[in-house]
């Protein structure tokens, strides 16, 4: 049985017939950048997250960039940030030249360890950025007073997270600014790249809007440096479609992490964990296990799709080898890298698919091994 990581055509074809005269709507009018249907998706997207602006731009990289570059961020400032994350998070620190300052996670939630976090703050730290990773909120009310003490703003990189719920409030409605990927892979994924920034402050609207536009305003007048980070009109269209089922999909990833979490309760891995306080959307479902590699291995040759995000620490990355860290300055992110291993836990998995991936990691734990290789089993 074949088991991919994710399967967007089988996505597709559940809603083919509300994209298709979408597009061709965009088409039509010829209203590719921005336009309509961009201010449309904006419009409801703000309404879902519970939050009074969303600000379509071309990415979830760019979402972090731009709200750094609302907040003024300049090169000497300090951010404090998660290093279990995907790159773009430091990424656009960097590209402003402020600094990122790392702080270990929690090892049950992957999640920017809140305790750790006031202990990293100096005159020069200007804003937090807590990463909502695989699909559930880092723990906002300790990182908010915190950030309120010392007078911090908070960018929640929620790029993962749409939909996911804390204390009854959504992703990305908790800081002064959150941000959204709509890369194809998300949850909500658009057809091609995209993404989002949220806020309640007027103030800060008006400046994303004007940065997201090369910093015109008016047209041709220039009040500050910005960027290209316009969201195209086709993709505001799709993503307003797909906006309908997004309740429904994470839910049904909610149901098959919970059948995983009951085939795999015998087996020796950690399957994922909620905070009490949290709706997961399950943009990933990611198991802790040792001998990771060789069990990755193993799923790929009875043809079981997974992936390992994040197989190396940003900490530890070159590009960050400025920034002065070494190995075991984070211990719990530098062993989580070695043992974390995402699963299949798409809307569109069937029942007998979970059991087959489930079945075949029990398989890999029982049976003898040959060296340090696994033996081929016929299942």
């Amino acid at each position: 049985m074949q088991v991919p990581l994710l399967d967007l055509r089988a996505q597709y074809a559940t809603i083919k017939e509300q994209v298709t005269p979408a597009i061709n709507e965009i088409c039509q009018s010829q209203m590719l950048c921005l336009g309509p249907a961009v201010a449309k998706f904006e419009e409801e997207i703000a309404e879902y997250c519970g939050c009074k602006y969303a600000l379509g731009v071309s990415s979830g990289s760019d979402a972090l960039l731009v709200s750094l570059m609302a907040l003024e961020i300049k090169p000497g400032d300090e951010v404090i940030t998660t290093p279990f994350t995907f790159f773009a998070t430091a990424g656009a620190i960097a590209r402003l030249g402020a600094k990122s300052i790392f702080v270990d996670i929690d090892p049950d939630t992957f999640n920017i360890d809140p305790a750790k976090i006031e202990e990293k703050i100096t005159d020069k730290t200007k804003a937090i950025i807590p990463v909502h990773i695989f699909g559930q909120n880092a723990q906002m009310k300790p990182i908010l007073d915190i950030a309120k003490k010392h007078n911090l703003a908070v960018v929640e990189d929620a790029c993962q997270s749409i939909g996911a719920v804390q204390d009854g409030k959504k992703a990305g409605t908790f800081g002064e600014l959150g941000c959204f990927s709509f890369y194809p892979t998300k949850n909500l994924g658009a057809f091609g790249d995209g993404g989002l920034v949220t806020t309640n402050d007027d103030s800060l609207m008006e400046k994303l809007k004007i940065y997201r536009d090369h910093g015109q305003n008016p047209r041709y007048f220039y009040k500050v440096i910005g960027g290209n980070f316009r969201l195209d009109g086709i993709q505001g269209a799709v993503l307003s479609v797909k906006l309908k089922h997004l309740d429904s999909w994470s839910e049904k990833r909610r149901q098959n992490a919970a059948l995983y979490d009951q085939l795999l309760a015998d087996c020796p891995v950690e399957t994922p964990k909620t905070d009490s306080n949290n709706i997961s959307i399950y943009h990933q479902y990611t198991i802790k296990a040792e001998r990771r590699d060789e069990l990755q291995k193993f799923l790929a040759d009875n043809q079981v799709s997974s992936a390992v995000f994040y197989p190396k620490s940003l900490h530890l990355q070159e590009c960050f080898s400025d920034l002065g860290y070494k190995e075991g300055d984070f211990p719990v992110t530098e062993d989580t890298c070695k043992k974390v291993l995402s699963l299949p836990v798409y809307p569109e998995l069937d029942k007998e698919q979970i059991e087959f991936v489930a079945e075949t990691i029990k398989k890999f734990y029982k049976y003898t091994f040959k060296g340090s290789k696994c033996s081929r089993i016929n299942l």
